[in-house]
């Protein structure tokens, strides 16, 4: 039996469906500094239902090394410009951005410094972290909606940002924590 081409890894159904969830970061962004909220809302809901479609397919059909790699940097590209856009337009505080970003750049930092000093570096994603993720999913989710629609939300929207808060520095200390300890 063959091994299948380097075209048929690329292009397959998963792939593409996250290679569209990675273009759709300029869109969203795009619409955002356009002050389209509703439009940006539309974008951030059909990439999480994109990410989950491919995540289905993958699991169903086998996924492949790129798509592991890739779906992973479609997600946090897309939140992190989202974090980054909306602190840009005052929907959301920009010390909040700057922590997301930070904790991000703290934990990719890390696995590069550790594996250029030679250590092997196999990160296990923590529940807090799981956590951490969904709530900055909601939090972009709900602040979009509530730009975009109008609605009255302002009080649930203060308290995700809290969450997030708590959860992303928890995980960032989590991380720190394990990698110190040599987990």
């Amino acid at each position: 039996m063959t091994p299948p081409s380097a075209a048929a890894m690329l292009f397959t159904l998963p792939n593409m469906i996250t290679f569209g969830r990675l273009c759709a970061v300029p869109l969203a962004f795009w619409a955002l500094l356009r002050h389209r909220m509703d439009e940006a809302f539309i974008i951030f809901i059909l990439a999480g239902l994109s990410d989950a479609l491919d995540g289905w397919l993958a699991r169903r059909r086998g996924g492949n090394l790129l798509g592991a790699v890739m779906d992973p940097v479609a997600d946090k590209a897309l939140l992190v410009t989202m974090y980054i856009s909306l602190a840009a337009v005052d929907v959301l505080p920009d010390w909040l951005a700057i922590l997301v970003v930070f904790r991000d750049l703290l934990i990719v930092g890390g696995i590069l410094l550790m594996a250029v000093l030679g250590h092997e570096v196999a990160i296990q994603p923590l529940y807090v972290s799981k956590l951490n993720t969904v709530m900055q999913i909601v939090l972009v989710a709900v602040a979009l909606l509530q730009s975009g629609f109008g609605l009255g939300y302002h009080v649930v929207t203060l308290i995700l940002v809290w969450c997030v808060a708590g959860t992303t520095l928890v995980s960032g200390a989590a991380y720190v924590w394990n990698v110190a300890r040599g987990d």
